[in-house]
């Protein structure tokens, strides 16, 4: 199982939100690039990157933060957050993003999808983030009528290979991952599934990787590795 440390970007800086909330959020690093080359050097071999600007706004809005952060790692970044037409998408992969991760697009704008998908195969993975059960977009700030399952399940139909999943009730928390939760969505697809919050303790890993579908392979952290309860090396380890 693939460990994704996080870094999410709001105001240019590297910062954690609890549960979504944009009023509840901890500065890490006033450059996120320092907590690239932290994660670098403590063993890491992908990122995952959020511009939450960009979720909010509806475009990407830390490109150059975003350039910075690739030219700085020797090993593939993912990078969601307002990316909603072609345009973003081409900007956020000549930015130096491996992997685009489309979220609030993916539901309301079928064809864009469908297109990104058909011009970007693997490259493009979709954000399934729900609240209660639903899917939440932009942002976080909307909780749809869709549950999860449904979407996950209609949008592997179109041909998504994979999903980036995370229930907000446990997001920033530390307070455990939403295995139960997971375990439903892993289920619905049969596409790749990386999972997202909650994880507290190396144990939360390890129950992680014993409790998964198959299909789910890997995990993003972010919180914790900020606050130093375990390294990436430790966590590596865990879900080996």
């Amino acid at each position: 199982m693939i460990l994704y440390p996080a870094i999410d970007i709001l105001g240019g800086r590297a910062v954690r939100l609890v549960e979504g909330d944009y009023e509840r959020e901890t500065t890490y690093d006033a450059d996120p690039v320092d907590a690239a080359q932290r994660w670098t050097d403590e063993g890491s071999h992908y990122l995952h990157v959020v511009d939450l600007d960009g979720a909010r706004a509806g475009k990407p809005e830390n490109l150059e933060t975003v350039r910075r952060i690739a030219d700085s790692v020797p090993f593939p970044i993912q990078v969601g957050g307002g990316l909603r037409d072609e345009e973003c998408v081409a900007n956020v992969l000549r930015a130096g993003a491996e992997r685009v991760v489309i979220g609030t697009a993916a539901l309301r704008d079928p064809r864009f999808l469908q297109k990104m998908v058909d011009r970007h195969g693997e490259r493009v993975a979709v954000s399934v983030d729900a609240r209660g059960g639903n899917v939440s977009l932009a942002g976080w700030t909307e909780t749809s009528r869709v549950p999860a399952t449904e979407a996950v399940a209609e949008l592997t139909l179109r041909g998504v290979e994979r999903f980036i999943f995370t229930p907000i009730e446990v997001d920033g928390t530390l307070a455990g991952p939403g295995l139960r939760e997971l375990a439903t969505v892993a289920g619905a697809t049969s596409a790749s599934v990386i999972y997202s919050g909650g994880i507290g303790t190396l144990e939360d890993l390890e129950a992680l990787r014993e409790q998964a579908a198959p299909n789910v392979e890997g995990v993003i952290v972010g919180r914790a590795l900020y606050e130093g309860r375990f390294t990436v090396a430790d966590a590596i380890a865990a879900l080996a």
